[in-house]
């Protein structure tokens, strides 16, 4: 298999995030009976989500083209996220102008956050303006709920997102895996 980038540039992994914890807040508490009880998560307001939880969740996705993080190689920051009322901007940066699997990244990028975040945010994931060859073409495949629908209907497209995914729960530890 020939490589879109072969010898991609390699960045250092911001410092693991401080929110490690912060998903046991709101799932379960201890009783003093020691009985496990369901937190009422039905409050009049939502919790807030802010851009480092969002980076927190999607920079540990593996490459599908090599065992690193899109943080490592410098396709997502936590600068290139942006929310607004209900909507999470997420602006990426493939590593080569001519990245074939662009909207594969994109794709594993919505993936992970339809599946982590409450419904009631829409997801936005561009290319970062004049980083890509086809920008418009990705852009359009990366936004068309029919296209990512047909999409995750793939078994093919489903088993890459579920390899790159399989490192997103690492939230910023990322380990590099041997395929020795």
């Amino acid at each position: 298999m020939q490589l879109d980038n072969a010898n991609p540039i390699v960045f250092q992994s911001a410092q693991e995030s401080f929110r490690l914890g912060n998903r046991d807040q709101f799932i379960l508490w201890e009783d003093e009976d020691k009985d496990y009880v369901l937190r009422d998560t039905m409050e009049d307001e939502p919790e807030p989500i802010d851009e480092q939880e969002v980076f927190d969740l999607i920079r540990s996705i593996s490459d599908p083209e090599h065992p690193l993080s899109l943080e490592q190689l410098a396709v997502i920051s936590a600068s290139q996220i942006k929310i607004l009322q209900n909507t999470v901007h997420v602006e990426f940066t493939p590593t080569v102008p001519h990245c074939g699997l662009s909207t594969l990244i994109g794709l594993s990028m919505r993936v992970r956050l339809l599946r982590s975040l409450p419904n009631r945010f829409k997801i936005d994931i561009k290319v970062k303006p004049g980083s890509h060859n086809s920008e418009n073409a990705v852009n359009k495949q990366l936004n068309d709920k029919e296209r990512v629908a047909a999409a995750l209907e793939n078994s093919a497209l489903i088993e890459v997102v579920e390899r790159c995914l399989s490192t997103a729960n690492r939230r910023g530890s990322v380990v590099i895996e041997s395929n020795e």
